[in-house]
């Protein structure tokens, strides 16, 4: 992610991860050395928005904090957003373009034709622990706690970053027996934590990012657009890497180009989708018979670099999922 930026990320990060360990059920470890320059950043989301709000500010944007866009609609030319500020007083601003970036919870994406019209969700809860980390530099993934899931454990500054998510289904994963679980093994008692629960909006095929005709001059970036990782649940990168080139769209598409937000749908397609598309066949059958694919896939030699390649971006899931869903359907019958 840093090459997108041009200023260094380093002061937002918490801490840097250079090894992974995988658990079954918390047991039949599997610990793996991270290859290259540890491609693992551990940031907290309110310490790196921060962050790049000030970077933004010190480059002339301008930031109304304490706003809530209430309507977005087309007046000749322009956008008209209809919002209320601070102690609800109305606001009322108009622009030729509007990037929005409202989060799973976005209901102006699919208003306008946006993504996908029936967003697919993955339920999670996550757990921030303020505590003494045993083992800074390690992240885990355990696959055999959650039904059609996993937890993933975060070291952070001053404590741990943990979630439970699911995948496949609507039924939540039972997070409170999960954690009762997963938090013993990091030696924290069971209840510890400030627990929230959740949605993400997961990638679930290719949908139009951009505004077109009557909607023309709009973008959808994040997890507003649906990119997050179907597979590993990875959010963060999808929404830096739409951010930044839906930005680069912009520039040419102010100046008069009127394809140019077209090419940033295109671009993402290429860049993020069609890596995706395979990461939600391996999530369909992995998380369907976890057991096998915890034996057949993370067990594997190459597994742990070949995940720490898709999550640098130095590789798809396009490039290992025809020998994963092969290896796991074989095994699976």
């Amino acid at each position: 992610m840093q090459g997108l930026f041009p200023f260094d990320l380093s002061p937002a990060v918490d801490s840097v991860i250079d090894q992974v360990r995988f658990t079954w059920c918390l047991g039949d470890p599997v610990t793996a050395v991270l290859p290259g320059d540890s491609p693992f950043w551990i940031v907290r989301r309110s310490v790196l928005d921060a962050y790049l709000v000030e970077q933004a500010q010190a480059a002339g944007a301008t930031f109304l904090t304490g706003v809530a866009v209430e309507s977005l609609q087309r007046a000749g030319d322009c956008w008209q957003l209809q919002a209320r500020g601070p102690e609800g007083k109305p606001l009322q601003l108009q622009t030729r373009t509007v990037v929005i970036a409202d989060g799973s919870g976005s209901l102006l994406a699919a208003r306008h034709g946006l993504g996908p019209s029936q967003p697919r969700y993955a339920e999670t809860v996550s757990v921030e622990v303020d505590c003494e980390v045993s083992d800074p530099s390690t992240a885990r993934f355990e696959f055999g706690l959650v039904r059609h899931g996993f937890c993933w454990t975060f070291p952070r500054k001053g404590g741990y970053s943990i979630g439970v998510g699911t995948f496949i289904g609507r039924d939540p994963a039972n997070a409170d027996a999960v954690l009762s679980q997963l938090l013993p093994s990091l030696g924290l008692p069971p209840q510890a934590g400030v627990r929230q629960p959740g949605r993400l909006r997961i990638w679930d095929g290719h949908h139009p990012l951009h505004g077109q005709g009557a909607n023309a001059g709009l973008v959808v970036v994040g997890d507003a657009a649906s990119l997050c990782d179907p597979f590993l649940a990875e959010g963060l990168r999808p929404a830096l890497i739409s951010g930044c080139r839906a930005a680069e769209a912009l520039i040419p598409w102010l100046a008069g180009d009127s394809q140019a937000l077209a090419g940033y749908t295109n671009r993402m397609r290429a860049e993020w989708g069609a890596s995706m598309a395979w990461g939600k066949r391996i999530a369909q059958v992995f998380y369907r018979v976890p057991r096998v694919g915890y034996q057949l896939g993370i067990k594997r030699p190459t597994a742990p670099q070949r995940i720490a390649q898709i999550l640098s971006g130095e590789m798809g899931y396009g490039d290992i999922a025809q020998r994963v869903i092969r290896r796991l359907l074989f095994q699976r019958n």
